[in-house]
């Protein structure tokens, strides 16, 4: 989750990291592991396989129009931040003359369900589709049990894959009174050409994607499911088009019951990657 409760700092408790609200909070002071890459599965063909071959008249199968393209993947946040206080309090560049945090722990729902956990399931559903399509899936961080990495080296992640789209994926935790609903947030003012209309359109696409799908824009932030942000890391230092959906308020009853079940979590991840699939064909 990106900010909404910005204002309140990691706690410390018995050198242990208290869940704060969700943030693009900056990375970690830990080396972060390397880029976790996934294709579309091959499927060589038998040498004793007794198919016939096609025929010559036989028309090849038209090529996906985002085969071959490139989607970074940044499931918010890690399983072991909270253990890890010292490293992931670590200031790092924020992008606009700004530090942040390496990161955070997240937010989770009022059962337990942690932020991590979510993100990371969701990102994992996500890829798999977009593999599947001939995409090639770079994800920031390979596990849920890791710490970082900071969210300067997530956004060098996608800088470095040239990716032609990077999506963030994160969860809030505003107590507001009755707080609920989707916003994808993107970098403005823009710093950089890719800041600007790609990732506006990045931004639209995956709004407007989610609401056909039928999740209601935030009725708390943002303007119709939009939110313009100066304060993300991730965002302020991409050179690439990216964008950073907040799926729900993990604190509302109702949408806690959606993130907890995996059935809720294909909805979102299947809204995410059928708007990736549509703005990478545009």
């Amino acid at each position: 989750m990106v900010a909404v409760r910005r204002a309140t700092a990691p706690l410390l408790l018995a050198g242990a990291l208290l869940l704060t609200g969700c943030s693009d909070d900056a990375p970690a002071a830990v080396p972060s592991p390397s880029p976790v890459v996934t294709t579309a599965a091959s499927s060589p063909s038998s040498p004793s396989s007794s198919a016939a071959p096609p025929s010559s008249s036989s028309s090849p199968s038209p090529t996906p129009v985002a085969a071959g393209k490139v989607v970074v993947l940044d499931p918010g946040h890690n399983g072991g931040n909270g253990s890890h206080p010292a490293e992931i309090n670590r200031p790092v560049p924020a992008g606009r003359g700004q530090t942040k945090p390496c990161n955070t722990t997240g937010t989770a729902t009022n059962a337990g369900y942690p932020e991590h956990a979510f993100t990371f399931d969701v990102a994992q559903r996500v890829g798999k589709a977009l593999a599947d399509k001939g995409i090639r899936v770079v994800y920031t961080r390979q596990d849920d049990t890791g710490v970082g990495p900071c969210v300067d080296r997530r956004a060098a992640i996608g800088n470095e894959a040239a990716a032609d789209a990077v999506v963030s994926i994160h969860a809030d935790g505003s107590e507001a009174a009755g707080a609920n609903g989707f916003h994808v947030a993107y970098s403005s003012p823009p710093l950089n050409a890719a800041q600007g209309e790609p990732s506006t359109r990045l931004a639209r696409t995956l709004r407007d994607t989610m609401r056909t799908d039928g999740f209601s824009p935030a009725n708390y932030i943002g303007t119709n499911g939009l939110s313009a942000r100066t304060d993300l890391a991730g965002l302020n230092l991409s050179t690439r088009p990216a964008a950073l959906v907040e799926c729900g308020n993990m604190r509302n009853a109702a949408e806690a019951a959606r993130m907890t079940s995996a059935a809720g979590r294909q909805q979102f991840a299947t809204a995410i990657a059928a708007a990736i699939e549509a703005y990478l064909a545009a």
